[in-house]
């Protein structure tokens, strides 16, 4: 399976800023980015005023990794235990309520699945 051309990167890093117009981020209610590649799913919660990460999770984590197997992260029993470690960061942070930024990926698939996760967890999307 070939990665991604150089035109499919554009179009998402475009579709991104649009997204990023709209989407900002403040100290009661901090950016729950999501980032996505083939093996792994991340995201962090960012309180853009401050410019400060207040909380991340991927399946790149030892604990992630462990707990997922031989699957990996790049699957949807992945992106939904991404979210519920998210959310239970955050609420242990102190975050109730996220504005959420799909990254110019479609909200669809891995991207929804984590959202809906991160929301049966108690953060409010």
């Amino acid at each position: 399976m070939a990665g991604k051309t150089n035109r499919q990167q554009a179009l998402r890093v475009r579709r991104h800023a649009r997204v990023r117009r709209k989407v900002v981020g403040t100290a009661e209610r901090p950016r729950l980015a999501v980032s996505r590649s083939r093996k792994n799913i991340s995201a962090q919660v960012i309180d853009d005023a401050s410019g400060r990460t207040l909380v991340a999770a991927s399946t790149a984590e030892r604990a992630l990794r462990d707990q997922l197997g031989a699957t990996g992260g790049g699957n949807v029993s992945g992106a939904e235990a991404v979210g519920r470690l998210l959310a239970s960061r955050a609420k242990a942070a102190g975050v109730s309520r996220v504005v959420f930024d799909r990254g110019g990926f479609a909200y669809h698939g891995r991207v929804a699945v984590l959202a809906d996760a991160a929301r049966d967890e108690g953060l409010e999307l």
